[in-house]
């Protein structure tokens, strides 16, 4: 495509992500929720209350929820804390002094962890216990962000990718058995990772996202950094080509921000957990074992793979449009986003 093509078309794009990405109301917003639900978790018992994923990362829609874990060294916690949680929670519904509008309290057992679940402020807060994976995720994604550079071009891609896949496709949401954000970070990786020299904007990103993964042969592979891998067989982390994040630098990462199977974040301990293949696969960059695709169903597998494929041939007609025609038609494309966040209102930052 022809650069002026591709320039109306990102800079329609970034008007867009102007649009649905943090600004410092809902900065602000957020934090105080944050920090009224972490003194409530503080009146259950003696606890670190720590903000993780796409809050402290910046790349969190309007809709988006915040997500909170609590730590302490009291194992007997790991048993009662969700119902002491919730309890404190209850009673702030209840109450008519409450700091903030509590609702919709709910204990829901997740795969592999409990989650306290409730609406404040019209906000979803999802609280758990003793979650030092989500931490190490942020420090990862902080800093392939700082390597890639570019005026934060990865979280801008995240968030586009994370827009047209909300709200365009309805395919995100691990709960509803559909992507995880941290699968879906992953995947914005590693396009980043292979296609890192030929990436003009967010747009392209998508582009590349969607172009790549609705041909990718997820019946027989999984998508790792290290290359597509056949099912039967782990990584073999090896550098080839003019890759992005070098063996060494994943490396160093893993080291430094792998959690163990008993909490501890060391890089010598073998992992021993086998990665279970499902229908979308998708190797945790920090530890191999860990399929991020695990939440995606036979069903829903199949709506997303024909969503990618769907998306990538609808954008590549957009961007073949006449000249004046690029920004609306990218405006058709994000469709849905430009109709509920295109005035710039937003439900986590009410005016």
């Amino acid at each position: 495509l022809d650069d002026e093509r591709w320039v109306q078309a990102e800079n329609r794009t970034g008007e867009l992500i102007t649009r649905i990405q943090p600004t410092k109301f809902s900065e602000d917003r957020r934090r105080a929720v944050a920090d009224y639900v972490e003194r409530l978790i503080r009146k259950c018992f003696d606890c670190e209350v720590f903000t993780f994923g796409s809050v402290p990362l910046r790349t969190y829609l309007p809709d988006g929820d915040i997500d909170l874990t609590a730590f302490s060294g009291h194992q007997h916690l790991q048993e009662s804390w969700a119902n002491d949680v919730r309890a404190v929670l209850e009673a702030e519904e209840r109450s008519k002094d409450a700091e903030f509008r509590v609702k919709e309290v709910q204990y829901i057992q997740a795969e592999v962890v409990k989650i306290i679940k409730c609406l404040v402020e019209n906000i979803v807060v999802d609280i758990s216990f003793n979650q030092l994976g989500g931490l190490c995720t942020l420090c990862f994604l902080e800093e392939v962000d700082r390597l890639i550079g570019r005026d934060h071009l990865f979280k801008r891609s995240i968030i586009l990718v994370k827009a047209w896949c909300y709200y365009e496709s309805r395919i995100l949401g691990a709960h509803h058995g559909l992507i995880s954000t941290y699968a879906l970070e992953t995947l914005v990786l590693y396009i980043f990772h292979v296609f890192h020299a030929s990436l003009r904007g967010p747009l392209g990103v998508l582009y590349r996202f969607l172009e790549f993964f609705s041909n990718f042969d997820w019946d027989k592979y999984c998508l790792s950094l290290w290359g597509p891998i056949p099912l039967s067989a782990l990584p073999d982390m090896q550098d080839g080509g003019p890759l992005l994040l070098t063996k060494h630098f994943l490396d160093s990462c893993s080291r430094a921000y792998a959690v163990m199977p008993n909490g501890n974040i060391n890089g010598s301990i073998v992992q021993s957990r086998v990665f279970g293949s499902k229908y979308l696969n998708v190797v945790d960059p920090l530890k191999t074992t860990n399929n991020l695709g695990r939440s995606v169903n036979k069903g829903n597998f199949y709506r997303i793979r024909n969503a990618f494929g769907f998306g990538a041939r609808k954008l590549a007609r957009i961007l073949e449009c006449p000249l004046e025609d690029v920004a609306d038609e990218v405006d058709k494309f994000f469709l849905n986003t430009w109709d509920r966040h295109g005035s710039g209102r937003r439900p986590d930052a009410p005016e």
